[in-house]
């Protein structure tokens, strides 16, 4: 089992600049529980759907491979951290009404995953894999971006990244898939709170450690000048992607 830790190394920036999901997607997920007692988050990060999870089920449990991510995970009396790869935890058999990943299940083995995944759920528990694409704001800027994702950093994203590319599409799900709502994530950001989100992308680290340089500090006065000035809140939408079953 091959496990990849590619945001160790920017927690705190992970935890300041990602976007968080909307309420409504949590709504719909919990919609599908029979029961609300128990939450599993997997790949939690800095605990931003567990948080969101606490909403609707009595006790949240969330795991992550990394420690400095959670030491940035938000603190809540019913949520409970533990270091833990998805594929392998110390849960009982039949213990969750909902497992979750939200922008993390294209990193698992899928097929191990898959294989515990069965054995902590309890009957009719639902399992959801969440991701969200690339971000989208307005012709120009999407275009400097794109050149950014694609051009220069192309050949430096992780082979994972073709399931978000493809909005999990392509990612191997073996259950019968439940059609989830049309939903997006909604920003209103200013230029640092975007730059501060590309800094957290994968790519972008492993470029800098190959080339010594930054393409973003590059770029920045291109963005800049589209962008119109620091302050200037513009919207920001992520399409979000989901395979939901209820096993």
């Amino acid at each position: 089992m091959n496990i990849k830790d590619n945001f160790s190394e920017i927690a705190g920036n992970y935890a300041a600049w990602r976007p968080e999901y909307p309420e409504e997607l949590f709504i719909y997920l919990a919609s599908l529980s029979a029961q609300h007692d128990k939450a599993l988050d997997c790949g939690t990060g800095n605990g931003q759907a567990a948080k969101q999870l606490t909403r609707h089920y009595k006790e949240v449990y969330a795991t992550d491979i990394s420690t400095a991510q959670l030491q940035h995970a938000v603190a809540m009396p019913n949520i409970y951290y533990s270091i833990s790869p998805a594929e392998k935890t110390v849960f009982p058999d039949n213990f969750f009404d909902m497992l979750c990943a939200t922008q993390a299940a294209h990193w698992f083995d899928l097929e191990i995953f898959y294989r515990e995944a069965e054995r902590i759920l309890k009957p009719n528990g639902v399992l959801a894999l969440v991701g969200y694409g690339l971000i989208e704001i307005n012709g120009n800027i999407d275009k400097l971006i794109k050149a950014l994702y694609t051009d220069i950093l192309g050949t430096y994203w992780d082979k994972e990244r073709k399931f978000i590319d493809d909005h999990y599409r392509s990612l191997p799900f073996p259950y019968k898939e439940i059609t989830a709502p049309s939903l997006q994530i909604n920003c209103e950001w200013n230029l640092p709170q975007l730059v501060g989100y590309l800094n957290t992308w994968s790519a972008l680290g492993h470029y800098k450690k190959a080339n010594q340089k930054d393409p973003l500090t590059e770029m920045f006065p291109a963005l800049q000048k589209i962008w119109g000035g620091n302050e200037i809140l513009r919207s920001v939408r992520f399409p979000i992607m989901a395979k939901i079953a209820v096993l």
